[in-house]
């Protein structure tokens, strides 16, 4: 599984739920068994678009490109998904080390 690391953002409200998200996801996939890969959106925007300081719609942009699609990915963020797919099938070496059992289970 891939996942974009932490980061922060303007408004802590959007932070919080997204980290709430986040761990949702990162718990399900450690429940499961399946091997965790998180990348940085600079890691993410390099990949897809070969620079780490690319903006949204250079993301978008590429991702359809890359993926020959007609028109990016609707709406960011799921161009931003696509582009963190794409960014694990070409670099896909980072897996996070497996944690510890998590107590009470």
């Amino acid at each position: 599984m891939a996942v974009e690391s932490v980061f922060y953002g303007r408004n802590a409200r959007t932070t919080m739920v997204m980290s709430h998200g986040r761990g949702v996801v990162l718990l399900a996939g450690e429940e499961a068994g399946v091997p965790i890969s998180e990348y940085t959106p600079a890691m993410v925007k390099k990949a897809v678009v070969g620079r780490g300081a690319a903006l949204k719609p250079q993301v978008g942009y590429m991702v359809a490109q890359l993926l020959r699609l007609r028109s990016a990915p609707q709406p960011a963020d799921a161009a931003d998904g696509v582009a963190i797919a794409l960014t694990h099938l070409l670099l896909g070496t980072r897996v996070r080390a497996p944690r510890p059992a998590l107590i009470g289970r």
